[in-house]
């Protein structure tokens, strides 16, 4: 059994900058000398030319028809806040650390805008102050996608991608921590790890199902000695153990490989299986054609032998490799999540992706058809991909599940580091997960979901601060008195003065978030918000704020942006202006909630229709002089604020007691 330590004190300033991954015997995983090859199955008997013959038909349709798909990436090359899906994609000449993750068929795992070296002079308090106090993070090294998530006698499970010998990424296996709460955590052995050939170049991301009878199983990605990703099949050794602390692979793995017509690298992330109308199981793969994004169908009655579905459950040109697809069902007329297998009237389908060619959680809603096995969006101009996204900032590679404790639906995600890799391993640590995040239909719109912190994280909330119906000038910024600005939770209400927005007639109708001057970029209408993060002389500040444009006939669309351009003095970390458009119904008033701890701020904007994840590295507002304003930076309209805000504790993250047992 695996021992743990508590994370010791480092010399942050003193370390090497850069540790190569450990490649000698002693410290490289090696393959089961049991499992021998020739008991591999081969790809050809497995997926049978019959079932993958419409995924041919759909190459050479796609090959011989050049002209529908110039079309169609000409409609889908901006989403629908005007970005360019390509504007993240990097060329392999461009300066900066090396590539991690590509070269084995996954997407890029480093923070590619940052230069080779830091160039920020770091010191042990600056990075020390980084680490958060109620995000969910390991005690040291890598992590990334969130895996299997589930609910058993009494604990909560996450699983996660994680690197157990460096602060980059590689080796990845799965870690394992639980929970009572959602919010403190016990660190568990290992769950899996890559000591199989079928997955000794990585224990990837995967799924747990619970079945009728309350058996677990779990399908992941395994990346083989050959660089092949395929399906594997595991089970936890006790079910009556509610720590899940065994983990059995299937001895006949893999139970899936990639079917002809689709790329040795290109066939990851399976879902959480639903049933269908004739008994049988249903899951999901993530793929692409070409520069199509699809979704591959497979049946199954035993989790262990698998019928390809002639069908894809969907495809869109122009999206590229989709992974961590998630398939999920929400009720249109009531309040609690579904379980994934529920179906009928008054229900719609969440399909998400995660885009592997700019690293975004794209999801739409529409219409499952379980005979034909068929998902059809209910607006093709949001379609997955090409519409709404589930966070606009650091956010990827989410997973749901359905919650059967609390009946609701649970979102975590992957907020990865947006620093220079060099200063991560100077550090010892990278990425941290979301806060779990309530997932329901947006009843009010009908056109997204709504995402929430789950009740939970309140339970951290101590001393509260509240200032209501403060009015902004244009121009003015206020400081709220907040004796300790680094670990908070912030609900702001804001009105505008309705006689000078009805008397503004037109007023920067083609805003965009990431493409503005941030909240420096002054305009009739806006910005407003909140700045956290900041220090007394605002050298350093993170604006949350939102922003109305207004059209010529009149008609006004409302902005929620979060600008890291002066969230730091360092010139090694990302400082881009993340956002987009939210709907604001008639009667409301703009309203926003975050969650600040240290280098993270989780923005939510009108109840959760619009989500932003910041990740911050301040030099000088940290600690003590951390500080947090109102402002109005609008020149034409005031504004009318109020504010409720909490200080929150710290959760607790420590190894499980086994010698308490």
């Amino acid at each position: 059994m695996d021992t743990y330590h508590f994370l010791p004190s480092r010399d942050l300033e003193h370390a090497s900058s850069y540790t190569p991954l450990p490649d000698s015997p002693e410290t490289r995983h090696e393959p089961d000398p049991d499992r021998s090859k020739t008991n591999r199955r081969p790809i050809k008997i497995v997926s049978s030319v019959l079932l993958a013959t419409l995924i041919f038909s759909f190459v050479i349709f796609l090959l011989v028809n050049p002209n529908v798909q110039q079309v169609v990436r000409k409609k889908v090359s901006k989403n629908s806040n005007g970005e360019d899906h390509n504007k993240a994609s990097k060329s392999p000449e461009m300066l900066g650390p090396p590539s991690r993750g590509v070269s084995q068929g996954v997407s890029e795992k480093s923070f590619r805008q940052a230069t080779a070296e830091p160039s920020y002079p770091w010191t042990n308090d600056m990075l020390s102050w980084q680490r958060t106090s109620f995000h969910f993070q390991p005690q040291e090294n890598w992590m990334n996608d969130p895996n299997g998530p589930l609910f058993h006698m009494g604990w909560y499970h996450l699983f996660y991608q994680y690197n157990p010998d460096s602060a980059i990424w590689g080796n990845i296996t799965w870690g394992h921590a639980i929970s009572r709460d959602l919010i403190n955590w016990l660190h568990l052995p290992f769950a899996m790890q890559p000591d199989q050939w079928y997955d000794i170049n990585g224990v990837w991301t995967g799924s747990a199902t619970i079945l009728p009878d309350g058996k677990i199983v779990m399908l992941y990605t395994g990346d083989t000695d050959d660089l092949v990703q395929v399906q594997n099949l595991a089970y936890p050794a006790n079910l009556s153990d509610p720590l899940l602390l065994d983990w059995i692979k299937y001895p006949d793995n893999p139970v899936m490989f990639p079917p002809p017509g689709i790329g040795s690298t290109d066939f990851r992330d399976p879902t959480t299986a639903w049933i269908g109308p004739d008994g049988k199981w249903r899951i999901t793969i993530g793929s692409k054609v070409n520069k199509t994004g699809i979704s591959l169908m497979y049946k199954t009655t035993d989790f262990i032998t698998y019928e390809l579905l002639d069908n894809l459950l969907h495809a869109v040109p122009g999206t590229g490799m989709w992974e961590c697809v998630d398939f999920y069902p929400v009720s249109v007329t009531g309040s609690n999540g579904l379980d994934t297998s529920v179906n009928g009237p008054g229900v719609k389908h969440v399909l998400k992706s995660s885009l592997d060619d700019d690293r975004h959680d794209y999801y739409a809603l529409g219409t499952y058809d379980p005979i034909n096995d068929k998902w059809t969006p209910d607006n093709p101009e949001l379609d997955v991909g090409i519409g709404l996204r589930l966070d606009y900032g650091k956010y990827y590679a989410s997973k749901t599940f359905y919650d059967q404790d609390k009946e609701r639906r649970l979102l975590w995600g992957w907020i990865g580091e947006s620093d220079n890799e060099s200063t991560d391993l100077l550090k010892g640590w990278a990425s941290v997960q979301s806060i779990p995040r309530t997932v329901v239909f947006d009843k009010k719109t009908g056109t997204n979901i709504l995402q929430w912190p789950v009740k939970e994280v309140e339970s951290l909330r101590s001393r509260s601060y509240e200032i209501n119906d403060v009015e902004l000038k244009p121009g003015s910024l206020v400081p709220l008195k907040i004796s300790s600005a680094a670990q908070l939770d912030i609900v702001a209400s804001f009105e505008v003065d309705e006689e000078a927005f009805k008397g503004t007639y037109e007023a920067d109708a083609s805003y965009n978030c990431t493409a503005s001057e941030g909240a420096a970029g002054r305009g009739i209408l806006g910005p407003f918000g909140i700045l956290v993060l900041a220090d007394d002389p605002l050298s350093e500040l993170t604006p949350v704020y939102f922003y109305i444009a207004k059209g010529v006939d009149g008609n006004a669309k409302t902005y929620f942006c979060a600008d890291q351009s002066r969230s730091s003095t360092a010139s090694d970390v990302d400082k881009e202006v993340y956002g987009s458009d939210v709907p604001v119904l008639p009667g409301e008033s703009l309203s926003m909630r975050l969650l600040v701890d240290h280098s993270i701020v989780e923005s939510f904007a009108q109840g959760g229709r619009t989500v932003i994840t910041s990740r911050v590295y301040p030099t000088r507002a940290i600690y003590s002089a951390a500080r947090v304003f109102l402002f109005n930076n609008a020149t034409g309209v005031s504004v009318t604020a109020s504010v409720k805000a909490w200080q929150m504790a710290s959760a607790t993250l420590k190894p499980f007691p086994f010698d308490q047992l």
